[in-house]
């Protein structure tokens, strides 16, 4: 496994060698700082004045070669140009090509000159945080705040390309001229609906946005899946191949992810109506719904470690579990029994196969499709939860059937199970197994056959210590290793243990886990305890309660498109992660009882404002945990997917015991004792981005 110094190494251009950044030597100087500072020799101020001159220098050096080739581009686009001028009057197909073909080598230049800049600015990412993690994370912070918003900042030159964006934008537009179209020659600016397929600036694009954490709708959606696309420079072989890829497989998995949030807020509404129908107290309302996401905290695990070997079994236990746990949910009534209740709903959460859903498209799927697989994935997660309480909205109904009672607390029961039912049928008839798992079960059954069984990822993954030595962290020179560290490109080595993926998780990606379950508790509780708010205070019925719920749940693809065209492209994921934790801090202050009235605009305006912006952070959350997280977290059965999983599910049930818990206090207390926490938390979620503001750079 390669690290990223001699990655470096490797991938450089020779006759650029001189203008890359001397990762090897800025390495050797941390681990020399590193002594003479443990043995008094020097102070961690001049440590720091000394190291930040180094890099200066090395990012001015890198700036201004870069400077250059973009002039040396710049005149032969310019040259171009004059032909391009003298061919309008002729129009000679022959010679229509020939400058096609000049722009298109113009074009990979350019596309060296952008591998050029990204190794340079991972480079300099990752030897920042190898100064943090040996001087206690000071450093970025550092550094970060006195050169990125400076005038004179070169930091910017690297990360943030006004020039070659510029350059970019001269190849699409003379490559689309050149593009015959009958006879025509459209602008891009006068036919902005006209898209150029051309090959050469799809790939520049791509590597635009990647440097410039620019983003387009599939791709900000894409991120909530938290599926890590693939570096197109990364040279790493894509398995799947579009002869192996089944779409009907990938349908029944987002079909399993549809029912599945279906299934989770279908009961929202009517929880505590059903509660006190057994005898309970409304706010039981919280463990009945609570107790879904309890077992969700198990079965994400065993889901994930299951996928290694198989997703068409996962998946035909999933269906059973959540059709035995809905028939006992509805079963409950007749029984009267509230354990029962608590069962089902118990079943279904060792149901939840959103593990194997989101391993499926990372997997199973073909680099080209796995965008829109990925945005499909959370875009049936979204229209679920819409879907949920709007059909709840519909059951308003009473009748009896062989004294099986079906009502509006039963009715979402016997529906999930019809559903569960239907699509377990489909599953049989229409999922495929993919190819790499049925090679590998035959490789491993001829394994066991042979007396040498090899053990699953998870096996292999218990056995490991959760203590590993020092050594491993040096490479055979006796230099650090890069291994351990964030980096999109060194690794694509699962982690094997728990103890193995919190070595890879960095006080940002830490400090992301953490705003994802604020936004998740927060989310939790305004559903969870609304039907009980919303009918002590304002006598709404389950119907208004229902289309309330739905109506929020509508929310979120409209905000996404808003979000993911529009406005990441006009300001940093860092600075509208902020915004939007302060929004959601405002939504929940506003949501507290101040007076002895209470009244519907408070409520709803103030809950439109922490749901949606929950929504916006959550979109920038993920995107940039997918950022910082290591790669070594995309894949395998403790992968980042898994990590976020437990994290929301965690949320969720803290959320719901609270829910639970404020009950014992009244009704008339629930609101403000349930909204502290949710308060408490975003406060400390806001102060722990600010201390880790500048690592996101």
């Amino acid at each position: 496994m390669v690290n990223f110094g001699k990655r470096l190494m490797l991938d450089q251009l020779e006759e650029w060698k001189e203008y890359y950044i001397n990762y090897k030597m800025m390495k050797k100087k941390v681990k020399q700082y590193v002594q003479q500072t443990q043995n008094g020799g020097r102070n961690r101020e001049q440590v720091l004045k000394e190291f930040s001159r180094m890099l200066d220098d090395q990012i001015e050096k890198i700036v201004l070669f870069l400077l250059q080739q973009q002039g040396h581009l710049a005149s032969r686009i310019e040259k171009l140009g004059e032909e391009r001028a003298l061919l309008m009057e002729q129009a000679d197909a022959s010679q229509i090509s020939e400058l096609r073909e000049a722009y298109r080598e113009v074009g990979i230049d350019l596309m060296k000159l952008l591998r050029f800049v990204d190794m340079n600015a991972t480079g300099i990412r990752k030897i920042l945080k190898k100064f943090d993690k040996r001087f206690g994370y000071k450093f970025t912070d550092y550094y970060v705040s006195t050169r990125a918003n400076h005038p004179c900042s070169q930091l910017q030159q690297i990360f943030k390309q006004v020039g070659i964006v510029a350059v970019v934008g001269a190849l699409s537009r003379n490559l689309a001229f050149l593009q015959d179209h009958q006879g025509n020659f459209p602008s891009i600016y006068d036919h902005p609906s006209i898209t150029l397929k051309d090959p050469i600036i799809e790939q520049i694009n791509h590597s635009v946005q990647k440097l410039t954490h620019a983003t387009n709708l599939l791709q900000f959606i894409g991120q909530h899946a938290l599926i890590v696309p693939e570096d197109m420079h990364s040279g790493s072989e894509d398995l799947v191949d579009d002869q192996s890829y089944h779409f009907m497989s990938l349908l029944l998995n987002l079909a399993n992810t549809f029912l599945y949030m279906v299934n989770t807020y279908i009961i929202v509404p009517t929880a505590d109506d059903y509660s006190v129908s057994l005898g309970a107290a409304a706010t039981v309302c919280g463990v009945i719904i609570g107790s879904m996401a309890v077992a969700q905290v198990f079965s994400s695990v065993y889901f994930s470690a299951w996928s290694n070997r198989s997703y068409f079994r996962p998946l035909v236990f999933s269906s059973i579990m959540l059709f035995l746990g809905n028939l006992l949910y509805a079963l409950a009534y007749d029984v009267n029994s509230l354990a029962v209740l608590i069962v089902g709903r118990l079943l279904c959460g060792l149901g939840s196969a959103r593990a194997v859903n989101r391993r499926y498209i990372s997997d199973c799927v073909p680099l080209k499709t796995r965008l829109q697989a990925s945005a499909g994935f959370v875009s049936a997660s979204a229209l679920g939860m819409a879907c949920g309480p709007a059909l709840a909205g519909l059951l308003q109904t009473n009748f009896k059937i062989y004294g099986l009672t079906f009502d509006q607390n039963t009715l979402p029961g016997w529906i999930m199970c019809l559903a569960w039912m239907t699509y377990m049928f489909w599953l049989w008839i229409s999922f495929k197994e993919p190819g790499h798992i049925v090679r590998e079960n035959s490789v491993n059954t001829a394994s066991s056959d042979s007396g040498h069984p090899r053990n699953s990822n998870l096996e292999d993954g218990l056995a490991q210590p959760f203590l590993i030595d020092a050594k491993e962290s040096l490479d055979e020179n006796g230099e650090d290793n890069d291994e351990n560290e964030e980096d999109p490109e060194d690794s694509h080595k699962p982690a094997t243990s728990l103890a193995a993926a919190y070595r890879l998780l960095t006080p940002s990606v830490k400090v992301q886990l953490l705003i994802y379950f604020m936004l998740k508790f927060a989310m939790e509780i305004l559903l969870s305890e609304s039907s009980v708010v919303t009918t002590f205070y304002f006598n709404w019925s389950t119907s208004t309660v229902a289309m309330f719920l739905a109506v929020l749940g509508l929310t979120v693809l409209p905000v996404n498109v808003i979000v993911g065209s529009y406005v990441t492209n006009l300001f940093q994921d860092r600075q509208i992660l902020v915004a939007s934790e302060i929004m959601v801090l405002i939504g929940i202050a506003t949501s507290f009882r101040f007076t002895s009235h209470y009244s519907v605009p408070q409520y709803v305006s103030s809950a439109l404002i922490t749901f949606v912006f929950a929504e916006v952070l959550e979109g920038v959350n993920l995107s940039l945990l997918s950022r910082v997280m290591s790669s070594r977290l995309s894949r395998g059965t403790y992968n980042g997917g898994l990590l976020s999983t437990e994290a929301g599910t965690l949320a969720r049930v803290a959320a719901d015991m609270t829910i639970t818990a404020a009950g014992y206090l009244g009704q008339n207390s629930l609101l403000n004792v349930t909204l502290l926490p949710s308060f408490v938390i975003c406060v400390a979620s806001i102060v722990a981005t600010f201390c880790t503001y500048n690592s996101l750079y």
